[in-house]
């Protein structure tokens, strides 16, 4: 099957119409994005949405050989005119078959949210999946497919719960080229939104892009070992979340422990939580050696400076004459055994820290010496890892590739 992207955004499109925002304001010419649309091999057209037939022009395609129009979900606003020639829009009622005279078997996938999803078989046999804005598949056994798709069509951004349920099902695989549709400005454009996507497992196109589905896309493999460094509420922990929401399972390593009788922190752990898919999985604990030891899902540790409190705590490396009596020995021991074991591991990883002395030097030498200690295990755990990411300001940038 032969699939032209009449557009790739948000019904609203992109940019929004009299949105302010950063990400609008740079998203035109090659960067804008109409409503998403596909053409199928000419003859099945999937949402119909305003300036469809000008956006096939731009691509090189009439909608004249168009033999079927199916919408995925409600449009809001004034009724879109259908275009002279083309047959009236319709859509297929979940779990019905739909046989087009092209050639073209579409079945109805039932969503989550108001919206229907297409699965379409090609004349060829090629198989794709397109889910609508805002919309993952109905249960927990995402599309139900018999093998993974070639293609996946899907708001990868803005539910990329919606991917990890087809892959856990078995009906996106190592070979589904996955392509993010729907796209908004939650995500600017750009190098930005290619990074997102690529951790994703995903790719964006831009609009009129015509796709072979089943022609296989390299798409940048996620990197096995991975450290987000950055300061106090820099984004640092939702930028990690971010590499492995797309992930059916994922093991969160929690080091931050509790405080009895803080409730302070106990509200700040309750929001950590809260904003993890519910398909995870967390265990608090800062005993680490043993989980990168193990096989397993994805693993993701927040964070490795609390994993040194807990380490210093062990030594006593606290206490001046402690340190100086074999507390310094016992801590870089332990560091060293951790780092061995990042080194080692054969899982994929997700580690954050905190990025710190950038000026201010603590007062006491216990703060100086964290300070330092911090800064060493940084800089070791980083030396074992494929990808190092700094965040500033809720901005990825990246140190190491």
């Amino acid at each position: 099957m032969e699939l032209t992207l009449l557009g790739t955004g948000t019904p609203e499109g992109l940019p929004r119409p009299g949105c302010p925002c950063a990400a609008c304001a740079v998203s035109v010419g090659p960067l804008a994005r109409a409503a998403t649309s596909l053409l199928v091999d000419g003859a099945l057209l999937l949402d119909l949405t305003p300036g469809a037939v000008l956006a096939g022009a731009r691509a090189g395609h009439s909608l004249a050989g168009v033999r079927q129009v199916l919408l995925t979900h409600p449009h809001d606003g004034p009724p879109v005119e259908l275009p002279p020639g083309l047959p009236t829009a319709g859509r297929v009622p979940d779990g019905r078959e739909l046989a087009v005279i092209s050639g073209h078997r579409v079945r109805a996938v039932p969503m989550d949210a108001p919206g229907t999803g297409y699965e379409v078989v090609g004349p060829d046999g090629s198989r794709l999946l397109y889910l609508p804005p805002g919309g993952a598949p109905a249960g927990t056994n995402g599309a139900m497919a018999e093998r993974p798709y070639d293609m996946v069509l899907a708001d990868v951004l803005g539910r990329p719960e919606a991917l990890a349920r087809l892959r856990a099902s078995g009906a996106a695989g190592p070979t589904t080229d996955v392509i993010a549709v729907h796209l908004d400005h939650d995500v600017p454009p750009g190098r930005e939104l290619q990074r997102r996507c690529a951790a994703a497992g995903a790719r964006a196109v831009p609009d009129g892009a015509t796709v072979t589905v089943g022609e296989y896309h390299a798409v940048p493999d996620l990197p096995r070992r991975t450290l987000v460094l950055g300061g106090a509420r820099s984004g640092k922990s939702v930028e990690a979340e971010r590499r492995l929401e797309g992930f059916p399972e994922v093991l969160y390593a929690a080091t931050s422990g509790s405080r009895d009788g803080d409730a302070e922190w106990a509200a700040r752990v309750g929001l950590h939580r809260e904003r993890r898919p519910a398909s995870w999985r967390t265990v608090e604990t800062c005993d680490l050696v043993p989980m990168l030891a193990e096989g397993g899902p994805p693993l993701l540790v927040d964070c490795l400076a609390l994993w040194l409190t807990d380490a210093m705590d062990r030594a006593g490396a606290w206490d001046d004459a402690v340190w100086e009596a074999g507390g310094r020995e016992r801590l870089r021991e332990r560091t060293a055994e951790l780092v061995a074991a990042v080194r080692a591991t054969r899982r994929t990883v997700v580690a954050v820290s905190n990025e710190v002395g950038s000026g201010v030097v603590p007062a006491t030498a216990s703060g100086r010496r964290f300070r330092d200690e911090l800064g060493r295990l940084n800089a070791a755990v980083a030396a074992e890892c494929e990808h190092v990411l700094l965040v500033v300001a809720g901005q990825a940038l990246v140190l190491k590739d």
